[in-house]
Formats: structure tokens, C-alpha cells, sequence
């Protein structure tokens, strides 16, 4: 199963926090962006965020009651929506539509893990949960250095090999 975001092939890496998703993604982005990937990166977060400071103009504009700010320089821009659906999760799908798919070949996304998309688990037995695959079909591979506590289970991935990852990604998305 595979879902598109305008065209551009979807991944995930789901877990509770404090598993390290964010550290295999950034070991991910850098695998394929060095086989000349463009990627995209699309993160939930479960709580509120700026990426400005108070003080900043752009920041107290925004406050001020500007419902889109866009910060712009000569290395980057970004644009900061505010959410009219406060308190309610942001959809997978309006998300990934915000991405130009013109300039990706891929978009990871870290968490949405309540939404149907096909995703890797990392599991760490450390952290004394149960893991998220047996209630979850969608996802595909379980990247790990322990073992797995339900006997049926998805393919395994070794958690410290971001190219065996990447690979089994790419393997799963035909966009080698």
C-alpha cells in the first residue's frame, strides 16, 4: 500500500517518543539524499511550536493576529500557517499537499501514526512498551536491535543500518 502526496511517494517511521525515531530519520534523509534524492521531511508534533522568537517582528506579527506568515531570505523561507482547528490533530493528506512535488522524489514523515500509510516501527524493548505492529497493518518493517515480542510480525530492519533502511524503502516504493 503506498499513498501519494500529489504524486510523490509516502513513508513513515512511527514509535513512542524517546525511540529514536528522529535520529534514524536524520541518518535516513542523509542515506538518500546522498543516492540523489530530493526529500521531503513532514514531522507531528503533539505540541505547540514557533519558528520564530518572541521579539522578532514576523513572530509579533503573528501574534498581532496574522493567520499566515511567511519568513523569507536568500538561504530558505517558511510559512507558518495557524491551525483553525485548534485542538485537532492536522490531517496526513492536507499536510503532504502543502509540499511543491515538483521538487521531491520522496517524503518522509515521523509520527501520523494513527494514519493509513505504510510505516517502519522502531521498537526498543528498553522502553518497556508493547510494540505498535501487531495493531497496526500498515506497518511494513520493524527496525530493531531486540527481539520482537509477538511471534508474527513484519519484516525485520537492523536499527543501526540506515542503508539497509533506505534500501527497504526504496525497494517498497519502485523508485529506484
Amino acid at each position: 500500500m503506498t499513498i501519494q502526496g500529489d504524486s510523490i511517494p509516502v513513508f513513515g517511521v512511527v514509535a513512542p517518543s524517546g525511540s529514536g525515531k528522529t535520529t534514524l530519520l536524520r541518518r535516513l534523509v542523509a542515506v538518500l539524499h546522498g543516492q540523489g534524492l530530493r526529500v521531503g521531511y513532514l514531522k507531528h508534533a503533539h505540541h505547540t511550536f514557533d519558528l520564530d522568537v518572541s521579539g522578532k517582528d514576523s513572530f509579533e506579527i503573528r501574534a498581532a493576529g496574522a493567520s499566515q506568515t511567511l519568513l523569507a531570505s536568500r538561504e530558505r523561507w517558511a510559512l507558518q500557517v495557524e491551525n483553525p482547528s485548534r485542538g485537532i490533530d492536522p490531517d496526513l493528506h492536507a499536510m503532504l499537499s502543502r509540499f511543491e512535488s515538483e521538487r521531491l522524489d520522496l517524503i518522509l514523515v515521523e509520527g501520523f501514526k494513527h494514519a493509513c500509510y505504510p510505516k517502519i516501527e522502531v521498537y526498543r524493548a528498553a522502553l518497556g512498551q508493547a510494540p505498535l505492529y501487531p495493531d497496526d497493518a500498515d506497518i511494513i518493517a520493524v527496525a530493531t536491535a531486540d527481539p520482537l515480542p509477538a511471534p508474527l510480525h513484519p519484516v525485520v530492519l537492523p536499527l543501526d543500518d540506515a542503508q539497509a533502511i533506505a534500501d527497504f524503502i526504496l525497494s517498497q516504493l519502485a523508485i529506484r
